[in-house]
């Protein structure tokens, strides 16, 4: 027998759970650390500028070109693009989980360069990028001036030239940007009424820099072919890019025939800039340079940050004086302190597992036992997680939690049954242990079997929820599979070696009132289950009725995807009237800073103004986004403390502010979908209207969907009212006068907007050259017909005779998605909703409201939910079917596992119970709890199953068999079903950081395990004794020899009692 080798010989035994717990030590180590499993779907990002174009113009030109050619690239999921009227557009392709972001970005880029060529050519000259993105963010580090010495122009440039490329080496950094794009930039400001003086035009001025600010690689003295006695070799030096403001100034723009010269200086200002100033950054409401960093795929979150911050500490030697830095914002306290309080919860787990072990065994020599087998269980799961490329997250320390409960009992049933039968059959501790493990050793296996045929199937499922699902389960898979070897070794072994024969009742007063109120519920119990055999119709129609309520609350609970989390920061968007400048952003957002400054449970506030993040992180003039970050969980407990309750604050100050909307929100479950907590749904035009006939219909689609209960906090990116000014050139007019319809367009881009000219070399970087008119030459409209153009006589032509102005309304921003024109709506589930009920009611108003032509997708969390939808029904229903299997090859019947599957149901309905009862949805967490039930369930019915069988092949009647078995079975299932509630209680009543996912995981199975433990065992006899009946009647010809049955037909006394 395999138990028999090891327990006579404990060292081996002993070494072999050493080497598994060696095993596990070192793999903690090695394991990375993240808030949740690598799920989010890469995705690789366009980006391009066409300076001084309007977003119409840029999706029209830019992004429709682009987007033509992206479909069907090999597993692109979707693509959405974002045009901003500041001529930037951002397309980004989503693709499968799972898929190598770098082949990705190379088939984006190849798919790229088939568009180029329809692209205008200044988009091409001004640089087209496709970048890989990294979704996880890690954290903001803050670089500010004490003093205020320093501007932010001045610290942003320190970090591009002396912190940027540090911090990208450091080992787990993805990658790192610098927020507000304040490159140094050498600013040419032309004054174009000097420039007009001069008859010298921004083409000229632009001819003039390009020809003088240039490498001139001049070649060498002495090179060969040449003379053979030549005796030297000299590289030959020119002067090349310009570095000084003054150099600049000083370039020649015209040589006068009286020896005169016009130098750039006498028509512009020439200074060291910033390449753009649409965007400022602020820290706790002072001028601050921001610097995000993103984690690399596959990294430990802890070790990437030590080392930023490590990284960090050494610059800071280097830094001038009265500079210094922080980090306001990062994702890893979030992860520390879920991760704590996940450990915590293991602890308080295993301590309420030992403590009800003792009081059932009733020995600290037999509860030592568990106590032993449990960390080499847990501890030993590390190292198939580090195998199996896992890491330490959220999901996998949910497993280990649940595991406590499941490990234990392996070694619970052994202990147990070698204590029943030293008091029992009074034998040594050697032979008892013997004949306890030939008893046990086949539910031992029957019960890994099982649970790993619940938890591995579902490794094979794909997506996001699969991702999910695959960690929790195969971790428990993994566990229980150690388990079920060291309730074979090493329980055994120490069992031979602790045990002591003993005889009597217990010492302790205390253990003998337990045993006596246990053994009348054991009667109670037997008594009970003999009352269910006998009116096996009544109970039987109690199952249906049972079924019948779980079917209902299935219906009734509503659905879910992740349960939104107290973070630790919430984020604030705030939308000004359309057009507005980006100095009334700046003064809406010191309001936000100020009153959030104000709040004693805010640490700090990171603003970032001019960045529309709602609409996919586009630049815009009158949008900000702020993010607050809140004091730690442990300052923070009392219910008006909390992160939900913080933005209801910002949101009811803010309601009647009149200059902008002040949006605060909850930011996603998993960073990377979505921009914010909620559904994020896609509203598409697909007919021949244009962006203006889209608003219409968004207009009218958002007006009815706010009436519905369900939705809340309803936000759409497109808006159609920002003023815009459009110049109607008179082309045939111009031509007359002997303007160039270039020239015209050039001088109006190079005054408004920013013509980039070429570049310059400083600080050992490569930095641009920018011609803009000074900022009083476009203020106002009227500026626009103070320009001049030389005609092709040389004569200046002012615009005010070939131009027309209008003002009128445009779009903000253009989205399109898949390639049609959209509007990306964002929302919230109602009070007492889930997001599964918001997005139902999304599809109701789309089916009353959406006329032909348009139509709608989901992107983000919303995608991944609904593709989800489906897979939970398939995953349980898997996972039962392959149990069967298991159960019949066990039993060799086919009819027997019935009894063992027909458990499940009534833990499914303690389950849906409880979370009905807690008002919480069917969400990812919660179903993940019910693959975890199928196993446990499962579980309970297999030891009285097994017994009964043992007992019906003994000779006993069908009845007698059943309640014998439940009986016997009763003590150890009580105790190991109570080891496991008590370890899940934790769980269930969870606090603090990532509460929210630990009770929904905890409530589930808390309360099917009750039902499975209270509930199940008065029908699992009944189940047996019905199929068992059933069985021996159809296939009587297989007698006793096929799976351990009696032979010949129903005892009598059974008969009465059996309805088939």
């Amino acid at each position: 027998m395999f138990a028999k080798f090891f327990i006579d010989r404990p060292v081996f035994a002993t070494v072999l759970s050493l080497l598994i717990t060696l095993l596990g030590l070192v793999a903690i180590q090695n394991l990375p650390v993240a808030q949740f499993p690598e799920i989010v779907p890469p995705s690789v990002v366009i980006s391009a500028t066409y300076p001084g174009a309007s977003a119409e113009t840029v999706a029209q030109s830019v992004a429709a070109p682009i987007e033509q050619q992206l479909s069907g690239a090999r597993h692109l999921i979707y693509y959405q693009s974002q045009s901003g009227n500041d001529g930037t557009l951002k397309i980004t392709a989503t693709f499968e989980i799972g898929s190598d972001q770098d082949l990705a970005a190379v088939e984006v880029q190849n798919r790229l360069a088939i568009a180029q060529p329809r692209l205008p050519q200044e988009v091409v000259r001004q640089g087209i990028t496709v970048t890989k993105t990294s979704t996880s963010m890690l954290c903001v580090v803050g670089l500010r001036s004490e003093t205020g010495e320093y501007d932010d122009v001045y610290l942003a440039n320190y970090a591009t030239i002396n912190l940027l490329d540090a911090i990208k080496r450091v080992p787990g950094v993805g990658d790192a940007t610098i927020f507000g794009g304040k490159d140094y930039a050498m600013r040419v400001w032309v004054d174009p009424d000097r420039l007009t003086q001069k008859a010298f035009t921004v083409t000229d001025l632009a001819t003039a820099i390009r020809d003088q600010n240039a490498v001139f690689p001049a070649g060498r003295i002495g090179q060969r072919p040449g003379p053979a006695d030549q005796q030297l070799t000299l590289p030959v030096l020119t002067r090349g890019r310009l570095e000084d403001p003054q150099d600049y100034e000083d370039i020649i723009l015209r040589a006068n025939p009286d020896g005169s010269m016009l130098r750039l200086k006498d028509v512009a200002k020439v200074e060291l800039g910033s390449q753009t100033y649409d965007l400022f950054g602020r820290l706790d409401g002072k001028p601050t340079t921001l610097i995000l960093i993103y984690l690399q795929t596959g990294a430990n979150a802890l070790s990437t940050y030590d080392a930023v911050e490590a990284a960090m500490r050494d610059a800071q030697k280097s830094f001038p004086k009265g500079v210094e830095w922080l980090i306001p914002y990062d994702t890893v306290q979030f992860i520390r302190a879920s991760m704590e309080s996940v450990v915590h919860t293991l602890i308080e787990a295993g301590i309420l597992v030992i403590l009800v072990v003792f009081i059932f065994l009733q020995s600290w020599r037999a509860t030592l036992i568990p106590l032993v087998a449990v960390p080499v269980a847990i501890i030993g799961t590390f190292a198939g997680m580090l195998a199996l490329g896992f890491t330490i997250n959220s999901l996998t320390l949910f497993g280990m939690v649940l595991a406590i409960g499941i490990v234990v009992d392996d070694a619970i049933v052994v202990v147990e049954n070698v204590e029943r039968i030293m008091h029992d059959e009074h034998l040594p501790v050697r032979e008892a242990t013997i004949k306890a493990m030939d008893q046990v050793t086949g539910p031992v296996i029957a019960i890994v079997l099982v649970l790993g045929a619940v938890f591995l199937p579902v490794a094979f499922l794909g997506g996001l929820t699969g991702e999910l699902y695959r960690q929790f389960a195969v971790t428990i898979a993994v566990s229980v599979a150690i388990s079920g070897l060291a309730a074979l070794t090493l329980s055994p072994a120490m069992c031979r070696l602790l045990l002591k024969p003993h005889d009597g009742k217990p010492k302790f007063f205390l253990f003998r009132w337990f045993n006596s109120a246990f053994d009348g519920i054991t009667h109670a119990y037997s008594s009970t289950v003999k009352v269910a055999i006998r009116l096996a119709i009544v109970t039987m129609l109690l199952f249906g009725g049972l079924l019948f309520v779980t079917w209902r609350l299935f219906q009734t609970v509503p659905g879910g995807f992740i349960p939104d989390e107290d973070q630790g920061y919430i984020i604030v968007a705030m939308i000004l009237p359309d057009g507005a400048s980006i100095d009334r952003t700046d003064r809406l957002a010191s309001e936000v800073e100020k009153f959030l400054k104000a709040d004693p449970n805010v640490a700090h506030t990171v603003m970032l103004g001019g960045f529309d993040f709602l609409a996919g992180g586009i630049n815009s003039t009158n949008t900000g986004i702020l993010f607050a970050r809140l004091k730690p969980w442990n300052d923070r407990k009392a219910p008006d403390q909390s992160a939900q309750a913080l933005i209801g604050k910002v949101y009811g100050h803010f309601a009647t502010n009149r200059d902008g909307l002040v949006l605060p929100f909850n930011p996603p479950a998993i960073q990377g979908l979505g921009q914010r907590a909620g559904f994020e749904f896609q509203l598409q035009a697909r007919g021949a209207g244009d962006v203006r006939d889209l608003a219409a219909v968004n207009q009218k689609f958002m007006a009815e969907a706010a009436k519905r209960p369900e939705i809340t906090g309803l936000n759409a990116t497109l808006r159609v009212n920002t003023p815009q000014l459009f110049v109607d050139l008179d082309r045939d007019k111009a031509k007359m006068l002997g303007l160039s319809l270039t020239d015209v367009f050039n001088s109006l881009q190079a005054y408004l907007g920013a013509l980039y000219v070429n570049d310059f070399d400083k600080f050992g970087r490569i930095w641009r050259v920018q011609l803009q008119a000074e900022p009083q030459f476009r203020k106002s409209p009227e500026s626009i017909t103070d320009i001049f153009v030389r005609n092709d006589k040389g004569e200046m032509v002012p615009l005010s005779g070939v131009v027309n102005l209008k003002l009128q309304s445009g779009p903000n921003t253009v989205a399109r998605f898949n390639g049609f024109p959209s509007v990306q709506i964002t929302g919230a589930p109602g009070a007492g909703f889930s997001t599964g009920d918001s997005m139902q009611a999304m599809r109701d108003v789309a089916a009353e409201v959406l006329p032909p032509g348009y139509g709608y997708e989901w992107s983000g969390a919303s995608f991944q939910e609904i593709k989800a939808g489906n897979q939970a029904p398939m995953v349980v229903g898997f996972g039962l079917v392959v149990v069967f299997l298991v159960l019949a090859a066990q039993y060799e019947k086919w009819s027997l596992p019935f009894a063992v599957l027909l458990a499940v149901p009534v833990g499914v309905f303690g389950a849906l119970v409880a979370v009905w009862f807690r008002n919480f949805p069917n969400d990812i967490y919660f179903q993940i709890g019910l693959l975890t039930l199928v196993g446990l369930a499962a579980k309970n019915a297999i030891l009285i199953v097994e017994f009964c069988a043992m007992e019906r092949a003994a000779g006993k009647g069908l009845v007698e068999a059943a309640v014998n078995a439940a009986r016997l079975r009763f003590r150890p299932i009580v105790m190991t079903s109570l080891a496991f509630i008590l370890g899940v209680v934790p769980l269930a009543i969870a606090r603090g950081a990532g509460a929210a996912g630990r009770q929904s995981i905890g409530t589930g199975v808390l309360g099917g395990m009750i039902a499975a433990t209270f509930l199940a065992i008065f029908f699992v006899p009944v189940f047996f004794v019905i199929i068992q009946a059933v069985s021996e009647r159809l296939f009587e010809k297989h007698g006793r020899e096929k799976g351990g049955i009696a032979p010949g037909s129903t005892p009598p006394t059974a008969q009465p009692h059996v309805n088939p």
